[in-house]
């Protein structure tokens, strides 16, 4: 919340050139925590074709979500065209909260460098998100610090979310493999369908090489902390 908010202060052509490389980065980071921490974890516990079948079912509960009930990740204040209120934002937000929390839980149940690693993804990712629903919650006719506020309340949904996930994942350690699966999916969903889309647009080849680099970048910072755990 810091971070997006101390974003959301910045310069208008600041935040023009760090989010598509937050994004990048955010990308990459997701990316690196589904296939290098959470994936292989579920794939030691379940059968090739348990595992496959629970992220399909998530890519597909992924879908109906966004579908369904108009939940999507936004990074800027175009958004506002696909909500039509802060309202909408703030709970669609606090639901994701939430199931972030259960994620995390989930993956410090496994191991802590999972743990670790998914923290920092679902953080990476966070901060551009958060960015941009602060401005639409701001077009929306609030004020800059009751913006922040509610933001605030809504990123706080993912305690409730990671106790929940804590306690009754410990009580039932077999559903830890597809809750993973399912997290994985999720991740997957984000970067594929929302975060690279929206850096891919962009022509300009000193632009692009930073994009790739960060995106790199989120992958090595998620690889250094699986092997630093090894």
């Amino acid at each position: 919340m810091a971070g997006a908010a101390s974003i959301a202060a910045a310069p208008t052509r600041w935040r023009q050139r760090l989010l598509p490389l937050l994004l990048a980065y955010s990308a990459g980071s997701m990316l690196a925590a589904a296939f290098l921490g959470m994936l292989p974890r579920a794939y030691q516990s379940l059968s090739p074709m348990a595992a496959g079948a629970t992220v399909l079912l998530g890519l597909g509960l992924m879908f109906l979500i966004e579908r369904y009930s108009r939940w999507h990740h936004c990074h800027d204040s175009d958004c506002g065209q696909r909500r039509q209120s802060g309202r909408l934002i703030l709970v669609g937000d606090a639901f994701h909260n939430f199931v972030d929390g259960v994620v995390i839980a989930a993956a410090f149940l496994t191991s802590p460098a999972v743990g670790v690693a998914t923290t920092l993804a679902v953080i990476a990712h966070e901060v551009p998100q958060e960015m941009g629903d602060y401005a639409v919650l701001v077009e929306s006719g609030l004020g800059r610090w009751q913006a922040l506020l509610w933001n605030l309340l809504s990123a706080l949904s993912t305690l409730p979310g990671a106790l929940l996930g804590y306690y009754l994942l410990a009580e039932a350690k077999s559903l830890i493999p597809y809750a993973l699966a399912i997290s994985a999916a999720s991740f997957l969903y984000i970067a594929f369908g929302d975060l690279l889309p929206r850096i891919h647009g962009n022509s300009d080849r000193k632009s692009r090489l930073g994009q790739y680099a960060m995106l790199v970048l989120g992958m090595l910072t998620i690889a250094a902390i699986r092997l630093g755990h090894a």
